[in-house]
């Protein structure tokens, strides 16, 4: 029986395939609890457009994320914070105050959660370097100085 898997289904298939399995498993476990539909022709073109309105999307988004990394390839963020006399930071840079200093430094909103620093956290002042995922395919490196204030 073929049928068209509607979630991820493990040692079987990811959303959106098209699997071979045997009649019981099919009918009595996966169509019942939602996990799959019977492959009809009907529901092949309708998968077949999906995947292919998805494709177009995805290429949208993953154009739009090329185009903003090649505009901070050479950029350079200052972050302030309070130093005692060791040169420690009170507290930690992390991802959230690496995103504020993007945007106010250089008008560029890009999302805390695709920031990745290094070690988590810096307690130091100096030089780092942070990666940006901004898409699965589109990954880069920015330097950031924590500077005492």
């Amino acid at each position: 029986m073929e049928i068209i898997l509607k979630q991820d289904v493990p040692n079987l298939g990811f959303k959106d395939d098209i699997v071979t399995v045997k009649d019981g498993y099919g009918r009595n476990y996966l169509i019942p609890k939602g996990m799959a539909i019977l492959a009809i022709s009907s529901e092949k073109k309708k998968l077949a457009e999906t995947l292919k309105q998805r494709a177009f999307k995805e290429e949208k988004v993953k154009k739009e994320a090329e185009k903003l990394a090649e505009q901070m390839t050479d950029i350079h963020v200052k972050i302030g914070a309070k130093v005692g006399t060791s040169g420690k930071i009170f507290g930690s840079v992390n991802a959230i105050q690496i995103a504020e200093a993007i945007k106010k430094q250089y008008d560029i909103d890009i999302d805390r959660k695709k920031i990745m620093v290094d070690g988590d956290a810096v307690k130091e002042v100096g030089v780092y370097k942070a990666k940006i995922n901004l898409h699965k395919e589109v990954r880069f490196d920015i330097k950031f100085e924590v500077i005492a204030e």
